[in-house]
């Protein structure tokens, strides 16, 4: 499978790229443009091998099957439905849209095209312990999944953030962009085909630059099988020895499983660290060496056009509920 990139605004793009790279896939090349000469820098360090196009040429290329995209997220699903209309599979990084048009947009072309739009939820799909919270839900070790509480908090970093991280018409808004990550393992880990947004909040918290950034957001949801809440945030210390202690907590009739995904505050090295809690007593388990699936089962789907990585519905219905959950979104602590 002939992949291309294209969108080197995000350091998510190294993942994605790597990812495909490791499950056998062959990059024919990448457009340099960027908003930050950081990330083309990290991302050239990384690929040295990779030859550099433009999104023309790419798009244009018969060869390619599959764009992959990183861009600023506010232009994600215009490149999305370009490269639909040229014949070619996407993957993008979340968030997949920042706004309803844009959803509909990808829908239609989708729809007309016959392609895939799947969308990298990098903290389900690039994180080993995930995989493994999959598995022991499948064998029934927490008997049904009651609820499920989500937790996304990042270093906000500002020193290299771009100036389009701190605009809400690029971003898109806290939920809209790291929240879809949360929704996105609800849904997964339930069972759940769609949910509905209970109540959700945003808001500002921090110093006085920036008075209108979302560095705060909540989401209470529920399904016809579950009940969630994700919390999602901007506030991690610099003592913490990685960019956020991103957790998750999955209720069961039976027992919980909670996922330490970067890092166990409580001294065990590493990551990926899994916490079962069943009849039996409980139990650490290093989930660090599964293997992930994500960008084979993607490769697979391109050539077998199946559904094995993420379904298009599943993709869809993240993207509605996070921009739902934004829009409805009540500003913390209320104003006057």
């Amino acid at each position: 499978m002939r992949f291309a990139a294209i969108g080197l605004d995000h350091r998510h793009i190294y993942h994605m790229v790597g990812g495909l790279l490791e499950a056998g896939a062959t990059c024919v090349g990448f457009d340099p443009a960027t908003t930050d000469e950081r990330v083309l820098a990290g991302f050239r360090e990384r690929f040295p091998d990779l030859p550099e196009s433009t999104a023309e040429r790419l798009i244009d290329d018969l060869s390619v099957e599959l764009i992959v995209c990183a861009a600023v997220p506010a232009e994600r699903a215009a490149i999305a439905v370009r490269a639909m209309s040229a014949g070619k599979d996407v993957m993008v990084d979340k968030p997949g849209v920042t706004s309803f048009d844009q959803l509909a947009a990808v829908e239609k072309a989708v729809a007309e095209t016959g392609r895939i739009f799947s969308i990298c939820f990098s903290e389900r799909f690039i994180v080993p312990a995930t995989v493994i919270a999959g598995k022991l839900i499948a064998d029934g070790a927490i008997g049904r999944v009651v609820q499920t509480l989500g937790m996304g908090p990042h270093r906000f970093n500002r020193a290299i953030r771009p100036d389009w991280f701190f605009d809400k018409r690029h971003y898109g808004g806290i939920l809209t962009d790291i929240a879809s990550h949360q929704i996105d393992q609800f849904l997964h880990f339930t069972g759940s085909d769609d949910a509905e947004i209970v109540a959700s909040g945003v808001g500002h918290f921090g110093g006085p630059d920036f008075a209108d950034f979302e560095d705060f957001g909540e989401i209470l949801l529920r399904s016809d099988k579950a009940g969630g809440y994700i919390r999602v945030d901007w506030f991690t210390a610099d003592g913490l020895p990685t960019w956020g202690d991103g957790r998750l907590t999955i209720l069961g009739t039976e027992g919980t499983i909670e996922l330490r995904k970067y890092v166990d505050i409580a001294g065990r090295p590493g990551t990926d660290h899994v916490f079962l809690v069943d009849k039996a007593g409980t139990r650490h388990i290093d989930a660090s060496r599964e293997p992930l699936t994500y960008f084979r089962d993607l490769i697979a789907d391109i050539g077998a056009r199946g559904e094995t990585a993420m379904s298009q519905r599943h993709a869809f219905t993240v993207c509605r509920l996070a921009l739902e959950a934004q829009a409805k979104a009540a500003w913390l602590p209320a104003r006057p």
